[in-house]
C-alpha cells in the first residue's frame, strides 16, 4: 500500500517520477503528490483521486527540474483530501517528506510540536514528521532526519528532499521497503523496483533501521545509531515486459493466463522423479531434520492465508504431521504455544505484509525454526526466514492475487510431498505425486479454456448483490478464495462455506436470487456434495458447479456446469480455483469496477 518514488540526476525528473507513480498504481492508493526542487526552491502538488487528476493540476510544466519525490497515498489517518495528501512540507515550505506506514506515537509527537510553536494543519501523522525533522534541523538534512526518527514509534519509509540541499534526497525504513536504484549518473528511491525497472535493475535493498543519503552520483548508508553499513547491490531478474499488460485488458486476466508459466517456473529444477523427493534446498534442513518435525504452524493474511489452509491438508494427509493455520494478525497477539521441534511457515506475496512479519518475528524469539514461502527476492521475510521456498511467479501488478496463490499452493505440495517422503511415503508414492505435480501447467491450460462458458455465466449473474461459495475438504478453502476474489474486485457480497455447514445457517439466505457455486469433484465427499446441492435446488437456489471432466451426472442437477481436468485428489485446488478466478473477473468487468486497483484495498499492506 502507498508508493513512493524518488529521482537525482541529470534527466527531467518530472516524467521519470510521474511514470514510476503509474507503475505503483497497482498497490492501491486514493491521493497523489509530487515534490519538485526548481532552481532551489521547492514546488508541491497534490490532489485526491487518480494520479490522472495529479497530472492536471501540474499542467505544462517546463522548467528545468532534476530532483524530486513523488507519491500515491492510501489513507490511514486523514481521509483521502488534497490536504492530507503527500508529500507534506514544512511552514517554510523547504523541506517536503513523503512517508508509507503508521506513526503510533503522532498524538504524543503533536503536543510535543505544538508546545514549541509549530501549527499542524492535516490530520495526518506524516504532517508530524516533517514538522520534528525541521525542529531538529542544524544544516545538516540526513542528521535531522536521524534524529526526528529516534523519537518515532512505529513503522515508516520515508524520502526527504529541502531546498537547502538541492540534490540530495535522505531516505529511511522501518518496517515499510525502500530501494535505491543504481543507474548511469542518476540515482532513485522507490517503495517497489517495479518504478524503476524503466531506467535500472542494479538495486540495494534498505533494511531496518537504515537511513541513506543519495546524490546522482553516490549514497551514503548508516544505521540510525549513526553506524556506517556497506551494503551490496543486487540485479533484479524481472524485465519491463513482465510488468506491462501484454495485450490483455487488464493484470488481473495477464496473470489468469500466466498460471501455466508461473506454475512451471514455481516446480522447475525441484521435482526429483527417481527418489520421488522434491528439491528444496533452500528449506536449509537435512533429511534428519525434516524428520523430526513435530508440528507445523502456517501463518498468513488473506489470500495466502487460504494457500496455508490447502497446505495443511496436503501437509496432514501426506506428511501425517499436525498443521495449525493461523492468521497473522491474530497470533501475533495471542500467546501462542511454540513446542520443541515446531517449524512455523509463514507466507506472503510482497514478504512485507506487516502482520505476518510480526508473527514470524515473535515465533524467532521462541527459537522456532521459520521458513518463508515468498515471491519477492530480496524481501524483508526473505532475508529474515531461517530459509524457505521462492515462488518465482514473477511481478503480480493486480491488487486480487491469482499466480501468486496458486505458486503458493504448488510450493506447499512439494512441501508435503517433501514431508511425506521422509515420513510414510514410499518411493513409488513419491513418483506418483511428482508425475501428478508434472502435469498440473497443461492441466491447467486445458481449464483456462472454460473462460467463454464463465463470461456466459457472468452475463446471467453480475446484478446479483450476494454469492455463496460451497466446498468440502480441500476444496473449502477454495471456496472461500473464490468468495475473496469475488468481493474484493466486484463487491458483492460473498461468503465461502463449507459446504455441509451451510445448513446451520447460510441456507436461511438462498432464494431464487441467490447464485450459489459449489466445488463438486469426483472425489470420496462427492455424494455428500450433491446431497448439499439438493438442499440449494429445493430452495431455488442457483446452482454454478465446478466439476470433474467427464461427470454428466450432475449436469442434470444444477443450472450451469463448468468442468476442469482430473487430477490427484489432493492438487485439484490448483484447477478448481481457475472457473472462480475467471467468474470473479468477468462479473467485475460487467459491473464496470476497476479490477486491477479496487477500492479500499493495496497489493502490500505494510500497515496493521
Amino acid at each position: 500500500m502507498c508508493g513512493i518514488v524518488g529521482y537525482v540526476g541529470r534527466k527531467q525528473a518530472l516524467p521519470i517520477l510521474m511514470s514510476g507513480l503509474k507503475r505503483l498504481e497497482y498497490r492501491g492508493y486514493d491521493s497523489a503528490g509530487i515534490a519538485l526542487l526548481t532552481e532551489n526552491s521547492l514546488m508541491v502538488v497534490k490532489s485526491a483521486g487518480k494520479i490522472a487528476m495529479l497530472e492536471s493540476m501540474i499542467g505544462d510544466f517546463n522548467q528545468r527540474c532534476e530532483h524530486g519525490i513523488a507519491h500515491t497515498r492510501w489513507a490511514t489517518h486523514g481521509e483521502p483530501t488534497q490536504l492530507n495528501a503527500h508529500p507534506h512540507a514544512d511552514a517554510a515550505e523547504e523541506i517536503a517528506l513523503v512517508h508509507n506506514g503508521i506513526i503510533e506515537n503522532f498524538r504524543a509527537l503533536r503536543e510535543f510540536l505544538v508546545q514549541r510553536g509549530f501549527t499542524i494543519k492535516t490530520e495526518t501523522a506524516t504532517e508530524i514528521l516533517v514538522h520534528l525533522i525541521r525542529f531538529h534541523y542544524r544544516g545538516d538534512l540526513t542528521e535531522s532526519v536521524r534524529l526526528a526518527l529516534t523519537q518515532v514509534e512505529g513503522t515508516y519509509g520515508v524520502a526527504v528532499v529541502s531546498s537547502l540541499h538541492p540534490g540530495t534526497i535522505v531516505a529511511a525504513r522501518m518496517g515499510s521497503p525502500l530501494v535505491i536504484g543504481h543507474g548511469d549518473g542518476e540515482k532513485f528511491v522507490a517503495s517497489d523496483v517495479s518504478a524503476m525497472l524503466e531506467h535500472t535493475n542494479r538495486v540495494v535493498y534498505l533494511e531496518d533501521s537504515e537511513i541513506a543519503t543519495v546524490t546522482a552520483d553516490d549514497y551514503k548508508i548508516t544505521t540510525i545509531q549513526n553506524v556506517q553499513i556497506s551494503p551490496s547491490v543486487e540485479e533484479v531478474s524481472w524485465t519491463l515486459d513482465e510488468i506491462e499488460k501484454g495485450g490483455y485488458d487488464h493484470f488481473m486476466l495477464k496473470e489468469i493466463h500466466e498460471q501455466p508459466t508461473t506454475l512451471r517456473n514455481a516446480a522447475r529444477g525441484r521435482l526429483n522423479y527417481e527418489e520421488g523427493i522434491p528439491r528444496l534446498d533452500g528449506l536449509n534442513l537435512q533429511y534428519d531434520e525434516l524428520r523430526n518435525i513435530k508440528r507445523i504452524i502456517i501463518t498468513a493474511c488473506g489470500t495466502s492465508w487460504h494457500a496455508g489452509m490447502i497446505g495443511e491438508y496436503m501437509v496432514e494427509e501426506l506428511a501425517r504431521l499436525p498443521v495449525e493455520v493461523e492468521y497473522a494478525s491474530e497470533l501475533r497477539y495471542r500467546t501462542p504455544i511454540f513446542e520443541d521441534r515446531t517449524v512455523l511457515f509463514a507466507i506472503s506475496q510482497s514478504g512485507e505484509t506487516t502482520d505476518t512479519m510480526a508473527a514470524m518475528r515473535e515465533a524467532r524469539k521462541h527459537g522456532t525454526t521459520v521458513l518463508g514461502i515468498v515471491n519477492v527476492v530480496g524481501s524483508t521475510m526473505a532475508r529474515e526466514t531461517d530459509g524457505g521456498v521462492f515462488i518465482h511467479a514473477g511481478p503480480e501488478i493486480g491488487v486480487a492475487s491469482t499466480k501468486a496463490f496458486t505458486s503458493q499452493v504448488m510450493v506447499l505440495a512439494l512441501i508435503a510431498t517433501t514431508l511425506g517422503r521422509m515420513r510414510r511415503l514410499s518411493v513409488q508414492q513419491g513418483q506418483e505425486m511428482i508425475q501428478s505435480i508434472e502435469k498440473i501447467p497443461a492441466q491447467v491450460e486445458q481449464a483456462l479454456k472454460v473462460e467463454d462458458a464463465v463470461k456466459k455465466i457472468a452475463a446471467k449473474y453480475y446484478k446479483a448483490n450476494n454469492f455463496l461459495y460451497l466446498g468440502r475438504g480441500i476444496n473449502f478453502p477454495v471456496a472461500l478464495e473464490g468468495a475473496l476474489k469475488l468481493k474484493e474486485i466486484s463487491y458483492i457480497h460473498a461468503e465461502g462455506y463449507p459446504a455441509a455447514e451451510m445448513k446451520h445457517g447460510p441456507i436461511a439466505l438462498i432464494d431464487e436470487n441467490m447464485p450459489v457455486v459449489v466445488i463438486a469433484m469426483k472425489d470420496p465427499v462427492y455424494d455428500k456434495v450433491m446431497s448439499n446441492i439438493a438442499e440449494v435446488r429445493a430452495r431455488n437456489g442457483q446452482v454454478i458447479a465446478v466439476a470433474t471432466e467427464g461427470d454428466t451426472e450432475i449436469a442434470k442437477h444444477v443450472n450451469h456446469v463448468i468442468y476442469i481436468p482430473e487430477t490427484n485428489r489432493l492438487l485439484t485446488p490448483l484447477l478448481s480455483i481457475i472457473p472462480l478466478q475467471l467468474l470473479a473477473y468477468h462479473i467485475a468487468v460487467l459491473r464496470g469496477c476497476h479490477v486491477d486497483q479496487p477500492r479500499n484495498l493495496a497489493k502490500s499492506v505494510t500497515v496493521e
